[in-house]
């Protein structure tokens, strides 16, 4: 069995696009790379062909791939890939991206090897007997390589990550016991499912967080979300409702009430936050505002009691973290207070 898999979901990436991540896996120092892997899952049988037979003769780990039947999109294609893996981790990357420096992979491996501490299970409310077994998920940070309004490179460290899933690494088995898997029904926003319902699942004592980034999520000239990302979480903002709401649903059904209280909550403010930044209120943009202030409004009604059962105090808390990453990702208008925005949207669009 080896140690590690990378798991690369592949639709139209070219081997010139791939070629960056298995080099600087080939570059890492201080670690048997006969103990990793990497499994390429093509998103359908007519997903552009890769030279999968010529890097394996090149690369010194192994270089596995599996072809879906049809194409069912990135969160389908990431589930094939951990299907045909065997490793004992793994973890998903894009077909872009790369390993941050040399030692990265030694730095994962070293943290592999750390088992969790009795007395520290025994205080998250665990069974000490439980500890020596090592972690089923390693939360990670991770850089992300973007460009200024310039054009000038930047990195930009992402700590505490909570949404992306770059640098994630979780025990295999784990995963599968657990039905970890991607909403096969959420194409866009998908790694924050995945993410969060990984993070609210695993045991206190069995996540360990790595704060030491070994990950790049490299630039990509075509992606709209890293050259535009005010239009494409505008845009996408219905997707970013149906994956919390699939969140909160999976939580709930996992017998994990708080937490799903928790993540509903959050989208409340990030919405209330989001939507009343200046670029929502464009005229041109009005209608796509109203299907998506519907579409809230719906998803509001549902789980309402999850808003109203929740301790004022702990709104306020996760109000404030709410608020401010909103304050670093732009200018809000902050007219209407949340509970008069919701009675607002809830007025404007009643029940059907």
């Amino acid at each position: 069995m080896r140690r590690l898999d990378f798991l690369v979901p592949h639709w139209k990436e070219t081997p010139e696009e791939m070629e960056p991540l298995l080099d600087t896996i080939k570059a890492q120092r201080s670690v048997d790379l006969s103990q990793v892997g990497v499994v390429i899952a093509y998103d359908g049988p007519d997903a552009a062909p890769l030279p999968v037979g010529e890097w394996a003769e090149r690369y010194p780990f192994a270089i596995e791939h599996v072809v879906t039947e049809r194409k069912g999109g990135v969160s389908a294609t990431r589930n094939a890939a951990l299907d045909a893996s065997e490793a004992e981790y793994v973890m998903f990357a894009d077909a872009d991206d790369c390993m941050m420096d040399v030692r990265g992979l030694h730095i994962v491996f070293s943290e592999m090897e750390i088992d969790p501490d009795p007395q520290a299970v025994l205080m998250a409310g665990g069974d000490p007997s439980e500890a020596g077994k090592g972690f089923d998920f390693i939360f990670s940070d991770f850089m992300e390589e973007t460009r200024d309004r310039d054009g000038n490179v930047k990195y930009m460290p992402h700590v505490g990550n909570m949404t992306f899933v770059h640098g994630q690494v979780a025990r295999r088995q784990w995963l599968v016991d657990n039905d970890l898997r991607f909403n096969e029904s959420i194409q866009v926003h998908e790694d924050s499912y995945w993410v969060c319902l990984c993070r609210n699942v695993v045991k206190p004592w069995r996540g360990r967080v790595c704060p030491v980034p070994w990950f790049l999520w490299c630039w990509r000239d075509g992606s709209v979300c890293r050259s535009d990302p005010e239009y494409y979480i505008l845009k996408t903002y219905p997707s970013m409702l149906r994956s919390n709401q699939a969140l909160v649903e999976q939580l709930i059904m996992r017998s994990l009430p708080e937490r799903a209280a928790e993540m509903f909550v959050s989208m409340c403010l990030d919405s209330y936050y989001t939507m009343n930044k200046r670029e929502w209120m464009d005229v041109g943009n009005q209608g796509f505002r109203d299907e998506v202030e519907g579409t809230f409004a719906r998803y509001f009604r549902k789980y309402r009691s999850l808003w109203d059962g929740m301790p004022m105090q702990q709104k306020t808390m996760i109000s404030q973290m709410v608020r401010q990453r909103s304050v670093l990702e732009g200018m809000l208008l902050e007219a209407l207070t949340v509970d008069q925005w919701l009675e607002a949207v809830l007025r404007k669009h009643p029940l059907e």
